[in-house]
């Protein structure tokens, strides 16, 4: 294949607009008359989903077969970069073999509310985790000659209106909460494709958007790559190309290209913007690795789905039932244990090489027989039978392990979810499986959490198994019997309620518009700050081994620098993760108690230590300040914490740092107060409001108080100071100056 770089000045402008749509659903069109040829896009965050024919957008036709890594919001709870960054490397090697040069994900939104149907997807409610366990992810495709698609870009936190939806957000949690995960992806990764939302992010549609696609992507990030449409996403497809939007997919048969030539024709579009987006799809296609030898190995990609799936199980609760030795006799209960549900419906849809089930592999690991009661039919019905069978079964054995979960019906891409909770037919099985044998585990399959609260305090034993993709059956035995160690830990919070959750009476919002009334306050920020009882916080995660921290130490430099000794005090190996949350009491801006700013994962052998090193970036530590449009980093004391999660800090320090020089223009509208903070200004007031013998009178600190927080524009309309306003905006404008 010659350079397609090279191709570009000699392309016309009917071929350059052309490059900026779809050939059809998957693929971009060619320029054969310069050796420019179609590459294949296709979906899939957690497997490769290539149509075998025709295409859609919500997992409709068939795929190749293709290994199905665990889901997102099981991915999410490994806490570990280096494991999703070998996902990413199984992913590009797959791609690869499959002749695909783009995979259109991570998806790394925000999971404001746990009903948006499409959480399976997104990896966290929290912007860090998501933008360093994203950035791995991306690393990992792309070291495969294979690009990544970050989205979706931007606030793309429902499917309520998903296509017209405006998400009305302040400029610090648009910034702190919604696009800081964005950010560290791109500047760390540097993803080939970004991919834009269907959604309007303070009315203005995300496609169309130059502040979004252009001022803060490309100009305050340095994105270098391509920005390409969610399917279907454009509106208007010139003001789209003109904020950014490269690339349109899928194909309009050529009508939006069509547009793009009569706009350029009319005067009202530069041809240089379609030179731009030309040149950008011309470079990602000379990006593209083609190689049709290329093959992987379907075993080892299951072996590797298998130990993934481990990593991210969370157990959640134990009062010593589990592990599970091999002799014990065990009642398997639930349909969803015979026939799982491994991944979510819609887009990112796989079609698995092979399908492990939790029964059989749980028979495998057993060395006595295993009884089965399904419990439940497939559409989550049951009868008296079932029922009875199934406590039977339970009655009969050591540790009955009933698995329930949310059914595929009702957890999809395309609508969100009206509720929390569990079919009442599993949980009336699981109260009478309970009644039966105490020993009961519960394993939860389930795209977004659930509600707990009903049975968490009456059964010994919780296991939040998410969705785990093809090889979960096996991971779910292999921590039913200790063979591998829980290592999972939230990353989201399980609430007491869905009325506890921050977002609860601004989800899903109505005529077009959704409110973040909650503001920077998602997750486990706003139920910290609340006080709030959630059933298990952000962060929480059980090992079958304990630990424990010492030497805690914290230093400042370029960056703030975290030590602690960690320790397994218990008699097996297992992981924890050191989690670094750090709050700034006395800030002078609003801010959660404590926000994840470092972690790290770490395996250790019964007795190990490990001295444990956490940098949290200084960037990190900043807010968005509105009053310049700019991160700044407060000067003050901060309070670091040492955590297994939100709620189980282990080791408190405090730390001074270094503020960030910020300049605020001082005006009439600014109050005494922020005009005594400057000392310059202080001494311009003091001299415009002295005396005639030149003293300044002194002020009650009662009278100051009161008058600090009012516009120096008001106190002179209060009365004939003789001070001439003209004259005081001459003197700010020098204070103003040396400020600068």
């Amino acid at each position: 294949m010659t350079d397609p770089a090279k191709s570009v000045p000699t392309l016309t402008l009917e071929e350059k607009a052309s490059l900026t749509s779809g050939l059809n659903f998957w693929f971009t069109k060619p320029v054969s008359r310069v050796g420019i040829p179609s590459i294949m896009l296709t979906d899939g965050p957690h497997g490769i989903r290539k149509q075998t024919e025709g295409g859609d957008h919500l997992g409709l036709t068939d795929s190749v077969p293709a290994t199905c890594f665990p889901p997102a919001v099981a991915m999410g709870c490994s806490f570990d970069p280096e494991l999703l960054e070998q996902v990413g490397v199984a992913l590009g090697v797959e791609a690869r073999a499959a002749q695909v040069s783009v995979l259109l994900g991570p998806g790394i939104n925000i999971k404001r509310s746990p009903l948006c149907g499409r959480n399976f997807e997104y990896l966290s409610e929290d912007p860090l985790l998501s933008g360093a366990l994203g950035a791995a992810l991306v690393r990992g495709i792309q070291s495969q000659g294979v690009g990544a698609s970050l989205k979706h870009f931007a606030a793309n936190n429902q499917e309520t209106d998903r296509m017209r939806i405006s998400a009305d957000i302040d400029p610090r949690p648009l910034r702190e909460i919604y696009l800081r995960g964005f950010q560290r992806v791109v500047e760390d990764a540097q993803p080939w494709t970004v991919m834009c939302s269907y959604n309007r992010i303070n009315g203005v549609y995300s496609s169309q958007n130059r502040w979004l696609l252009t001022d803060v992507l490309r100009g305050e990030w340095g994105f270098g790559g391509l920005v390409v449409s969610d399917w279907g996403a454009v509106s208007d497809r010139v003001a789209a190309l003109e904020a950014g939007l490269d690339l349109e997919m899928p194909s309009t048969g050529g009508r939006t290209d069509q547009e793009i030539l009569d706009a350029v024709k009319a005067g009202s579009l530069d041809a240089s913007v379609v030179d731009v987006a030309a040149g950008r799809v011309v470079d990602l296609v000379g990006k593209s690795v083609v190689d049709p030898d290329a093959v992987f190995d379907a075993d080892e990609h299951h072996a590797l789905a298998r130990r993934v799936a481990a990593e991210c199980v969370v157990l959640l609760k134990n009062d010593g039932v589990l592990p599970l030795a091999a002799d014990t006799r065990v009642a398997v209960i639930g349909e969803l244990a015979r026939t799982p549900r491994y991944q979510g419906a819609g887009s990112s849809r796989i079609n698995p090489t092979r399908l492990d089930n939790a029964l059989d592999e749980i028979q495998a690991l057993a060395s006595v027989d295993v009884a089965f009661a399904p419990g439940y039919l497939d559409d989550g019905k049951t009868t008296d039978e079932l029922r009875a069978a199934a406590t039977d079964a339970a009655r009969a054995s050591d540790v009955a392990v009933v698995f329930v979960g949310v059914p595929a019906a009702l957890e999809s891409e395309g609508f969100d979810r009206t509720d929390l909770e569990l079919p009442s037919e599993q949980t009336e099985l699981l109260d009478a499986v309970a009644a039966a044998n105490p020993n009961t585990v519960v394993v939860l399959s389930n795209g977004g959490v659930v509600r707990l609260s009903g049975f968490a305090d009456r059964v010994p034993a919780i296991i939040e198994g998410w969705l785990l993709g093809q090889a979960g059956g096996g991971a779910i035995a292999d921590v039913l019997f200790g063979v591998a160690d829980p290592a999972g830990r939230l990353a989201e919070t399980i609430p007491v309620r869905l009325e506890d959750t921050p977002s609860y009476t601004d989800f899903p919002g109505e005529h077009g518009h959704v409110r973040y009334g909650e503001g920077l306050f998602v997750g486990y920020r706003g139920v910290d700050a609340r006080g709030t009882d959630v059933s298990f916080p952000f962060g929480h995660g059980l090992s079958y081994t304990t630990f424990d921290y010492s030497d805690v130490s914290v230093s400042v430099g370029d960056d703030v620098l975290v030590t602690v000794t960690v320790t397994n005090t218990g008699e097996r190996s297992g992981s924890d993760v050191v989690q670094v949350y750090i709050g700034m009491p006395d800030s002078a801006v609003a801010r959660a108690p404590r926000e994840l700013k470092g972690f790290a994962k770490v395996h250790l052998d019964a007795g190990e230590s490990r001295k444990v090193e956490i940098a949290v970036r200084r960037t990190d530590l900043a807010y968005w300040d509105t009053r310049v449009d700019q991160w700044v980093v407060e000067g003050g004391t901060y309070r670091v914490e040492i955590g297994a999660s939100s709620r189980d800090i282990r080791a408190t320090c405090t730390v001074d740092i270094d503020g960030d020089d910020v300049s605020i223009p001082l005006t009439l509208e600014s109050s005494i107060g922020e005009i005594l903070a400057n000392p310059a200004a202080a001494e311009v007031l003091s001299t415009l409001f002295a005396t005639a013998d030149g003293d300044t009178p002194a002020l009650d600190p009662a009278v100051l108080e009161m008058a600090a927080s009012m516009p120096l524009e008001r106190i002179l309309s209060f009365g004939n100071f003789g001070i001439d306003r003209e004259e005081i905006r001459q003197q700010l404008d020098v204070v103003n100056g040396k400020s600068k």
